[in-house]
Parts: structure tokens; sequence; C-alpha cells
């Protein structure tokens, strides 16, 4: 099944820059068609009104973190199907088997670039 390039991603991340950065990832793998939230809740608020081909959230954020994010999404029984990639700067085994457990589709550790991105994505979506 060939991946459809304009399906709509959101991104988040508290950080601006790492928004852009992500976003300039996709877009150079030709997504572009991305929306962007800076914690879980806003995400979590932006995928119930639309429906997203993948979300990709960073892990540490306030109020809402990317894994209270992942646990709420696999949750609904509305969002539970969405491809669900966790992006963090650290490399815990605890936390990588934790969002495991809750259902994430996939893990990057930053610092990564457009290349580790697609192979994850690939992974995730099938290749493109």
């Amino acid at each position: 099944m060939a991946v459809d390039m304009n399906m709509p991603i959101l991104i988040i991340d508290d950080y601006k820059t790492m928004l852009r950065i992500i976003r300039n990832l996709l877009k150079q793998l030709g997504f572009d068609n991305v929306d962007e939230a800076t914690d879980g809740s806003a995400a979590l608020a932006k995928m119930r009104t639309r429906q997203y081909g993948l979300v990709i959230s960073d892990w540490n954020m306030e109020p809402m973190t990317g894994y209270q994010l992942l646990q709420e999404v696999r949750a609904d029984e509305a969002l539970k199907a969405t491809p669900f990639i966790m992006i963090t700067a650290e490399s815990k085994t605890d936390n990588v088997i934790a969002a495991k457990k809750a259902g994430v589709n996939n893990y990057i550790v930053k610092p990564f670039n457009a290349a580790t991105l697609k192979t994850k994505m690939a992974a995730v979506l099938g290749d493109f």
C-alpha cells in the first residue's frame, strides 16, 4: 500500500525550534500537510477535530507529556489506530519499554536526520 504523501501529520513539541526542524525534515521527505501543537492536551484537541495519518510527539512536555498523550490516544476508540512515533532526548530503556507497552509504533532518539525519520516512518507506514 502506497503512503499518502498528502496525509495530515501532527507534530508535537514544546520547543518551537524542534517543531521547525521536524517540519523541515518532513518537507524534505515530501510531506507538506503538517499541523503543530506545543503540548499533549492541545494535540489531543486537534486529534479530536481532524484525522491524522501520523502523530510525531516529543516525550518531555508540560502539562501533558507525549507519553500521557499516547495513553490517551490508545484509550480513545476513535483515535487508537492512529500511527504514533515518540521522540525523546533520552534513550532510557525503561522509557522505550513503557512507550512500547502503551502502544507506540516507533521511537526516535534526538538528534536525528531526515534518513532516520524516513526509516522510522517507513517502518510504521510502509515504504514511500
